[in-house]
């Protein structure tokens, strides 16, 4: 019988063993795991260091038992690179989720609708009523620097609205509170309004500004207009309309429309005054 020394595959312990049990499974001395003893080497060279195979494992290929291998030269799994690249993606991850949060985003500034406020005035655009003929076409015109389209008309009482929108308070909108008590009473008539007349019906023009807000402008004096109402009809009171404002955005408006007749509302009673003593 025969000494040689071998290396445990696992702990890298030394183990002397007789060449008789060349094979067979044991446990390290060191490390407790089970392991099988190589074949001695043929030429009795007690001196060279063999390596054990864990018990369980397959042969790796190309190695046949007895086979000398240096521990040094034995792989081992990369635990340290696998980490490393864990460690990697799951910064990458955190990166893409939180990159709203750690990077500013640069955004660029919604612009806000503004007016184009002409520089002159449309050829539409005159105080002089004697010079302007009314299209027969529906209103349209300018409020405010803006483009004018008619979505309704109402007149309420004296009150004649024009609107551009669904919503009250409309996108653009005209109200001319002519000198009437009901709706109907204006019908077949005609309202001049020269720039010189001083007790002017009230007028009012409204828009909306940059963030949305209700704007109404009163004006007393100084505008053109000329209104000519037909006959009533299906409850709708029709008719023409001329406007021109001496604002600096040169508002004006004209064309055809046909009104609702709404209900005036009544008149609120004088509150009682309590009686002196």
């Amino acid at each position: 019988m025969s000494e040689f020394k071998f290396a445990c595959p696992v702990c890298g312990q030394h183990i002397t063993c007789d060449s008789t049990v060349g094979g067979s499974q044991m446990e390290c001395p060191t490390c407790f795991r089970r392991i099988v003893v190589p074949h001695a080497p043929k030429d009795g060279h007690s001196k060279l260091v063999l390596s054990a195979a864990e018990a369980g494992q397959r042969p790796k290929l190309g190695m046949v038992p007895g086979q000398t291998q240096s521990l040094a030269g034995s792989k081992r799994f990369p635990v340290a690179t696998v980490t490393c690249v864990i460690v990697l993606l799951a910064l990458v991850a955190s990166a893409v989720v939180f990159r709203d949060k750690l990077l500013p985003v640069a955004t660029s500034p919604v612009p806000v609708a503004t007016p184009a406020v002409p520089s002159e005035p449309d050829t539409n655009w005159t105080l002089q009523l004697a010079e302007q003929s009314i299209p027969d076409a529906p209103v349209t015109g300018r409020i405010n620097g803006r483009l004018f389209a008619l979505s309704r008309t109402t007149v309420q009482g004296g009150t004649l609205t024009f609107r551009q929108g669904a919503e009250w308070p409309p996108d653009l909108g005209v109200t001319v509170h002519l000198f009437a008590n009901q709706g109907r009473d204006l019908a077949g008539k005609t309202v001049n309004i020269e720039p010189t007349r001083t007790n002017a019906p009230r007028l009012t023009l409204r828009w909306k500004d940059e963030q949305g807000k209700a704007v109404n402008r009163t004006i007393r004096q100084g505008y053109a207009l000329r209104v000519e109402f037909n006959a009533v009809k299906n409850g709708q009171l029709p008719g023409r309309i001329y406007l021109c404002v001496p604002d600096a955005p040169y508002s004006w408006m004209a064309g055809t429309f046909t009104a609702e007749i709404r209900k005036a509302q009544p008149a609120k009673a004088p509150q009682p005054t309590a009686p002196q003593h």
